[in-house]
């Protein structure tokens, strides 16, 4: 099998030959990395073994500033987005977590909503992603195309999660509007992943918490499912070969029979420390392929390599030789993960599948 062949393969649950290797790190446990592998050359280096990437760019508007944040005074490093969310930097520790300012926190009708600047995507730009879907396809890599907080997330930074919590509750009009107009940028960015020729397409929100669903089934399956379905639907009216993948971090067992009927093809990232890979696989396995299920917050930073290792060939064997998972660390590896595990990590994923 082609990197490509393989990855498509162990979504659709027909068997793999290998296991890819994927994580992320913070700097500094990056820096130790790529030293050792300078070091010690390896056949596997970090990233995300036979997948390649491509983005669809777009244009902020240039008014936030002036206008959403006029009497505001920022700590130095922070960006406004493209959904005019302002990112307040916190610790060098916490590099990639950012205190969060919502320019519609005040809004109080559906007109200033519908004034809102949302984000230009620059569909003139589908030549070159086809471009660089085809050289990664040149190259038997399958191809992704990345649009993480989706629906849900993205709306709750622009309004605040308490207030878009409290329209969709009060069925306020302000929600659906405001729903509605991040669903339609959604839906033109997963049509342009489709059409460049993308294999994946990574969606995601996060709907879970540590030991429980963030809101109800009914909130949820009114709310948010028809729209991620939308989402996904417009991308294989395109492509109906394209897989589906969905990131939520924490807990979501009761909603994971709502992804699947919104078209979700695999789930990311299978917290063991929020729900039991093997309780999810029994109940789902037929129909839902995985991604993650190594313990950022438990094996990987405390464990032993002995431990990480165990735990990546459990995971594989419980998936079986059909496939149906990537094993690999559920987030990004913090300062406190020790660099033996992250090898650990890597030789499991190449010994498992000799």
């Amino acid at each position: 099998m082609t990197d490509r062949e393989n990855f498509l393969s162990i979504a659709r649950r027909t068997g793999y030959e290998r296991m890819p290797v994927s994580f992320s790190m913070c700097p500094s446990l990056a820096e130790k990395y790529n030293a050792y592998i300078k070091e010690h050359p390896m056949d596997i280096y970090w990233g995300v073994g036979g997948i390649g990437g491509i983005g669809a760019s777009c244009t902020p508007p240039e008014v936030f500033k002036e206008k959403y944040y006029k009497n505001k005074n920022f700590k130095e490093g922070t960006y406004i987005d493209g959904w005019g969310v302002a990112h307040e930097p916190g610790s060098a520790a916490a590099f990639h977590m950012t205190y969060m300012h919502n320019p519609m926190a005040d809004f109080d009708s559906v007109e200033q909503i519908l004034e809102y600047p949302m984000p230009v995507f620059d569909l003139s730009a589908l030549p070159e992603m086809k471009k660089q879907a085809k050289q990664q396809h040149d190259a038997g890599l399958a191809v992704m195309g990345g649009m993480q907080c989706t629906i849900w997330e993205t709306a709750w930074y622009m309004r605040g999660m308490e207030n878009l919590m409290c329209d969709m509750i009060s069925e306020d009009d302000m929600a659906t509007v405001l729903l509605d107009r991040v669903t339609e940028s959604a839906v033109m960015r997963a049509q342009a992943f489709a059409e460049a020729g993308a294999d994946v397409i990574f969606l995601g929100d996060d709907i879970g918490m540590q030991h429980t669903i963030m809101m109800s089934e009914e909130l949820y399956d009114t709310w948010l499912k028809p729209r991620l379905k939308k989402v996904i639907d417009s991308s294989r009216a395109i492509n109906p070969d394209v897989v589906i993948f969905y990131h939520s971090c924490g807990h979501v067992t009761e909603l994971i029979p709502y992804l699947i009927e919104a078209g979700v093809d695999v789930l990311n990232p299978v917290q063991p420390e929020c729900m039991d890979f093997r309780e999810i696989h029994e109940m789902y396995g037929d129909k839902l392929s995985f991604n993650g299920t190594i313990g950022t917050q438990s094996v990987m930073p405390f464990g032993t390599p002995d431990e990480v290792r165990r735990a990546v060939f459990e995971n594989l064997d419980i998936a079986g030789e059909k496939g149906g998972l990537y094993v690999c660390p559920t987030h990004l590896l913090e300062p406190e993960v020790p660099l033996e595990n992250v090898l650990a990590y890597i030789k499991a994923c190449e010994d498992y599948t000799k």
